[in-house]
This record gives structure tokens, C-alpha cells and sequence, in this order.
């Protein structure tokens, strides 16, 4: 099946997806097939998702609404799945896009690409790496939005390879306490019940932070990657074609994105990077263009 002609469902976590990068998340799904379906799912009565009333209209986006029946769960979580697998035994389609930047969907995307679904997961550089890893694709929104702080040269794509640290939203230790407690003291007083952790600047784990914050896949990483896929994948000169090297990094990191780097395309992102060479070859009696690469041995360099 052409990539064009691929049906996708396309769900949206209103809790933690902000309305800004509805057309971002349109733009991307229509480069991988046509959005079937295009759902939103949250609480629509609460203040907070009032700025996603306004551009739902504009591009087709059907809200479900989820009321939070108890306090502590995320009913909207539950009804974006079963949705999800209610379209799946369906088969009207043939790939999801999730949105969202939560670890809860991470089951989900391993299920759904176990029924031979193509994946692709979009949202923040918050989101947790086994949401990541499930998904056959992942992009960046923030990243693909301009939010990210790329740097301005392009031809120094090293510096892009690393993100900037994501800043703690932690709350800062209590300035009162720091200055009379001691951490022997503190401790021993937070166990006989004196006073509340948060009193001592001693912030309690929450149950998201045991699932790993991903970060943008380093430079170095993926020419590694670039390295050993040639030395694996290569013709007898060396050379192996530009197509088929992307599609097996997309492989093993799905959230291989030139963009992420500064990057339009992959041939100028690969043109960039030292100690390769690359060569265009156009079929005879066509105008296709095929682009090989092969890594520098020391007596061409």
C-alpha cells in the first residue's frame, strides 16, 4: 500500500497536548497517509480546555467527552483506549497517530503495532522513552513548533545534538526550614510525623519519574548508527543507498528526525556530518535520482 493512500486514526490527549500545535500534528499525519479519524478526548467542562474549543472547528477535530468520575484516575486515558481498540477491530484503518506526552499509552502502541498497525506517537520532549520506544515513529512537537533552542548557524549541527535540561518543575525547598534543620535532624523529625516533607524541601518521588524522560538521540549516536548500518548493509564498494539507510535508522531510533538537528532533509543532514562521502547516480531513461553513502577509509580521506 502507497504511503499516501495509508488510513490513520488520529487521538489526541487534550490533558497534556496543548491547542498550538493542532496544525503541527495535521501537517505531520498527512505526510504518512490521510487522517480518517480525528478525536480529542478530555473533560471539555473544565476551564483549562477552553482554548482547544476554538480550533477544533477549524480543522475537523471531533472533542469526546470524558467526565473524571473519581478523583486520582484519568478517566480520559480509559476512553482514548477503548476508543482506539473499538477502531482497530473496526478496520478502517491502518496506522494511529497518538498524541500525547503520557507513559500510560505506551501498552497501547505496543498493542496496536502487534495487530500490524503503523504507529506514529507526537508529543513533547517530556514525554517518556518507553512511549517512544513503542511507537514506530515519535516527533518532537515542541521541537517542530520552533520551541526548541536549535541555535541559528546550521552548519553547526553538533550544537543542536544536545537539548537544553529540561528545568525541574519541582517545588523549591522551603527557605524557613533549610535554615533550621539539619538532613539528620530533618529525617528524623519527618518520620515521627513533626511536619510534612515538602516543610523540609524533601520533595516525594511522583510515580511518573520512574519512567526515563527521553532526550533528542545525540549526534553521535546516530552517526554511529550511520557507521554500522554501512559496514552491515553496504555493496562491495562500500556504498549503500540514502533511502534505505533512513528508513533503518527510523528502525532503531523512532524518533529519528533530521529536523531535530536543523536540519530540512536527510541529504543535507548527512552531507554535514564528517568522514562520509556520498555520490548521485540518475537511472538510465528517468529523471530519479538515487543518492549513495559510504564512510571514509584513511587512504581516501
Amino acid at each position: 500500500m502507497a504511503t499516501s493512500d495509508r488510513r490513520f486514526a488520529v487521538l489526541i490527549d487534550a490533558d497534556n497536548i496543548s491547542d498550538k500545535y493542532i496544525k503541527i500534528i495535521l501537517d505531520e499525519i498527512s505526510n504518512d497517509g490521510e487522517a480518517t479519524y480525528k478525536r480529542i478526548y478530555g473533560d471539555w467542562t473544565k476551564p483549562a480546555l477552553a482554548p482547544w474549543k476554538r480550533v477544533l472547528l477549524e480543522h475537523s477535530v471531533t472533542p469526546i467527552q470524558q467526565y473524571g468520575y473519581t478523583t486520582g484516575k484519568n478517566a480520559t486515558d480509559s476512553a482514548m483506549i477503548i476508543d482506539a481498540m473499538d477502531i482497530l477491530y473496526s478496520g478502517n484503518v491502518e496506522g494511529f497517530c497518538l498524541v500525547t506526552s503520557d507513559s500510560d499509552f505506551t501498552r497501547l502502541a505496543s498493542r496496536l503495532r502487534e495487530s500490524g498497525m503503523m504507529v506514529v506517537g507526537m508529543g513533547e520532549k517530556k514525554t517518556p522513552k518507553a512511549f517512544i520506544s513503542a511507537c514506530n515513529k515519535f516527533k518532537y512537537l515542541d521541537i517542530l513548533s520552533g520551541g526548541a533552542d536549535m541555535g541559528s548557524d546550521k552548519g553547526k549541527s553538533a550544537s543542536r545534538s544536545k537539548p537544553a535540561p529540561q528545568k525541574s518543575s519541582k517545588p523549591a525547598p522551603s527557605k524557613s526550614a533549610s535554615k533550621v534543620k539539619t538532613p539528620v535532624k530533618a529525617e528524623q523529625d519527618l518520620k515521627g510525623g513533626k511536619f510534612k516533607a515538602q516543610d523540609v524541601g524533601i520533595v516525594p518521588i511522583e510515580e511518573e519519574d520512574d519512567f526515563p524522560v527521553a532526550e533528542v538521540t545525540s549526534l553521535e549516536t546516530i552517526r554511529t548508527a550511520i557507521a554500522t548500518i554501512i559496514a552491515e548493509n553496504s555493496d562491495e564498494d562500500g556504498w549503500v543507498s540514502i533511502s534505505d539507510l533512513g528508513n533503518r535508522l527510523l528502525k532503531r531510533y523512532p524518533d529519528f528526525d533530521v529536523r531535530n538537528y536543523g536540519f530540512p532533509k536527510l541529504t543535507p543532514f548527512l552531507k554535514s556530518l564528517k568522514g562520509f562521502e556520498m555520490k548521485s547516480i540518475r537511472n538510465e531513461n528517468s529523471s530519479v535520482r538515487q543518492v549513495f553513502l559510504r564512510e571514509l577509509q584513511p587512504d581516501r580521506e
